[in-house]
Order: C-alpha cells, then structure tokens, then sequence
C-alpha cells in the first residue's frame, strides 16, 4: 500500500506544480461606506454624474480591491498577479495548483477558481484557432466619396447626424489588441487634434503606450470616429475616447478577460458610456480552459460576469458575435453571450446573413446576436492613413457601436436597457 501511495504522489506532483491560472476572490474590501459617501475619492465627476442620470446606485462594487490583500497575494510564494477585479473583488494569478491552493489559508481570502474547472472539483484535442483569421484578410482600395457610405445607411446613422448628433460630448473605449499610429494617424487627427482621445493604457504589458500586438484596433476604432475628408466617416466621428489593450495576441489565455474586466471597471470609473469590444473568447492555447457550449450561459465565464456588472453599472457594451459561424461550434463566444451585453452579428452589403457571424441561441435560449450590422466588405481606415475593406463582426460591432453612441446622445436620460431595446426592436426581423 505504501508503494501505491508514493507512485500516486510521484504522478501527482508534476500536476500539482504545472502552472495553472485562477481566480482568487476576497472577503471584504476598506472604507466601503467613506467611499460610497464621497464617491469622487473612487471615480470621476463625469462617472459620478452618469450614474446620476440614470439612478445608477454607487455600491460596494465600486470600491477598490484591497491593495494590501493584493500585495500578499503578490508576496506569496510562486504566485504572480495579472488582474484584478473590484466588481467581483478577486485577482487573476498563475502559479502551481499547490500555491493557488495554499492561497485559502490567508484570512481574507474566500474561494479560488480555477480556469481548468477540472480542478475545481478528455481535454478536447486540436490547436486554437486564428479568431482573426477572416479579419486580417484586406483588400487595399482607393475610395470616392462615401466609402463607408453603405454601412452607415443601412443604420440610418446618417439621420442622426443630420439632426446634428455625432457623439459630442459622448465617451467611447474601444477595448482590443492594439492601436498603432492612432497619434499619427491623418484618419484619428481630429480626434487628436480636439483633444477628444481622452486616455490610453495597455493592460498586458501595464503602460500607456497602446501600440499592443496587432492593429486590429486601430480599424476597429476607425469605424466609430475615423474622419478623412470626403472618403471615410465613422458612425460617431465627433465622440471623445479612450483607448484600452486587453488582448494579447502572440497566446490565447484567460487571463485577457480578467484584463477586459479591468478596463470595464476603469471605463466605469472614467464615466465612459459606450464601449466597444471586437473580440471574443471561446477556445484557449490550455485546452483545458475552453469553454463548452454550457459554459456559454451569460454567467459563467469571468467575461460574462465582468459585462453583466457594468451593465448594471449603467454602461453600454457593444460586443462582436465572432467569426465561427462556419465552423462545428459556430454559436456565439464570450462575453458576447452575456445578458449585459449588445451582441452583433454580421451581414453584407445587401443586408443578408454573412455564413461566418457567429449565431444563437445561447445555451439557455436566449436570442444572440441582438441585431447585425455590414461586416462584409466593411470600409476602415488602416494604419497608414487609407481606406480599406475588411469582413468580420468584429468590424459589424464598433459600426453599430457608434450608431448607438449618436442615439444615446439624443436622449441621454434613457437608460442603457431601455435604450437597447428599443434598437432591438428597429430590427426588419425582430418579430421573427
């Protein structure tokens, strides 16, 4: 029997101090009621006077985490903290099972969670796919006038801005991979210019430099407040904006949702009111975090979590649907399966179903995506300063995005659900 023992524990330590990643959550935080009696100590006046608005109550979730809890999570041995989260009061770490484990004997510390949810209590095989892979397939044009013409119309954007609605006075983060040349860019120089990119930060790498890993942000961004005179108009081209990269693209991990949280909450902070994310997660370089189609439920995943609080908190998230519709898991990834959040879906230039937007139900039946936008053929404004097209909802998200901001600046005492639904309802085939 001894011997039986000691070849377990042979087989067991290799497991026990492989690197896994998890979430440790805490049990109280400090000065909650002297933060929530002076708000302005935890947010700015413009955070403060959305939720004002709209009787969005400041509460518990917007006091920050601990710093010292976190500084002993960070001196504990083998433990290295990525992100943290003051909405669900817990920090993404990686170390060894063994020290995440070790983790619950600090008196603070409530739960630990696992990415690998066998650990919580066969891994499906095959490398993780290029989410990017439609995306970063362009065809560089010179444009006449109007180049995104066709996907402003189909929103009726242009009707907004007609009535004098562009985004003044509205704020826009675009959360992604990066955003290289936006300070240079002829396509962002209004926006900078006008003093209207209000900040940036790189949450990966910790620093404001948001040149990131790929430029799918820059044409993201584009098409809400890009401006090159007569050839490109985005759909909310005088907004103000901050910039956020939460995506690491050289790995897949989900760690960069822990990351996205983190920028919701410093959006929510900075009394951001829309916010668009073209990025979704469903399949990780650990094939032991991916997530089932169960795990799809609009709860579960910490993406899904972090959306459905800051809706609570009054904001919009516009989210891509993803790009799998083609595939045999063609529903829709996260946190675009989140309740919170207004999911997008793609179509062409005709208003048709492009076969590659990811689709619905989700697993608890709900109908996602919410509407769809162009995302075939859709015109950006690329790295250098020119026109392009490129296809995938993650272009379909930010056009609908901006159209969104616009309406929202018409009347701005609606609140965020009220408003959704609404555009939900606009829809040529809602009633179906």
């Amino acid at each position: 029997m001894k011997k039986f023992i000691l070849l377990l524990a042979v087989f067991a330590a290799p497991i026990l101090n492989a690197q896994q990643d998890a979430l440790v959550f805490f049990a109280d935080k400090e000065d909650v009621a002297a933060s929530i009696a002076n708000p302005i100590s935890i947010m700015t006046q413009e955070a403060i006077d959305r939720k004002a608005l709209h009787n969005t109550p400041i509460d518990e979730r917007d006091v920050p985490v601990n710093e010292d809890y976190i500084s002993q999570i960070k001196n504990a041995t083998g433990i290295t903290v990525y992100a943290k989260s003051k909405w669900s009061n817990n920090v993404y770490v990686r170390g060894s099972q063994s020290n995440i484990e070790d983790l619950l004997n600090l008196p603070f510390v409530t739960e630990v969670e696992f990415m690998d949810r066998d650990l919580n209590f066969a891994p499906p095989t095959g490398t993780t796919p290029n989410k990017f892979l439609i995306e970063n397939q362009t065809n560089s044009i010179i444009y006449n006038y109007g180049a995104a013409a066709n996907q402003t119309l189909m929103l009726n954007a242009d009707f907004l801005h007609e009535q004098d609605f562009s985004g003044e006075g509205m704020i826009v983060a675009v959360l992604d991979a990066g955003f290289p040349s936006v300070n240079t860019n002829p396509g962002f120089s209004e926006i900078i210019n006008e003093g209207r990119l209000l900040g940036t930060y790189d949450f990966e790498s910790r620093q404001v430099n948001v040149d990131g890993t790929s430029s799918h942000g820059t044409n993201t961004s584009s098409d809400i407040g890009g401006f090159i005179q007569d050839q490109f108009v985005g759909t909310s081209p005088e907004a103000s904006f901050y910039l956020f990269v939460t995506e690491y693209v050289p790995s897949e991990n989900p760690v960069e949702e822990a990351w996205w949280v983190e920028a919701l909450e410093r959006a929510d902070s900075l009394g951001v009111d829309v916010i668009n994310t073209s990025l979704s997660y469903r399949d990780f370089d650990n094939s032991a975090y991916d997530y089932s189609y169960e795990d799809l439920n609009g709860q579960t995943t910490i993406g899904a979590r972090g959306a459905n609080h800051a809706f609570d908190k009054g904001m919009i998230m516009v989210n891509s649907a993803g790009n799998g519709g083609s595939s045999g898991f063609p529903t829709v990834g996260t946190p675009a399966d989140a309740p919170g959040v207004f999911t997008i879906g793609a179509v062409d230039a005709g208003g048709n179903y492009v076969s590659f937007s990811s689709r619905g139900p989700t697993v608890d039946g709900r109908i996602k995506p919410d509407v769809m936008a162009q995302g075939q053929g859709s015109a950006v404004i690329n790295t250098n300063g020119n026109v392009d097209f490129s296809s995938g909802t993650s272009f379909s998200s930010p056009i609908m995005a901006g159209a969104v901001t616009c309406l929202w600046q018409s009347r701005p005492e609606v609140p965020n659900a009220q408003l959704l639904q609404v555009i939900r309802e606009s829809a040529s085939l809602y009633a179906n």
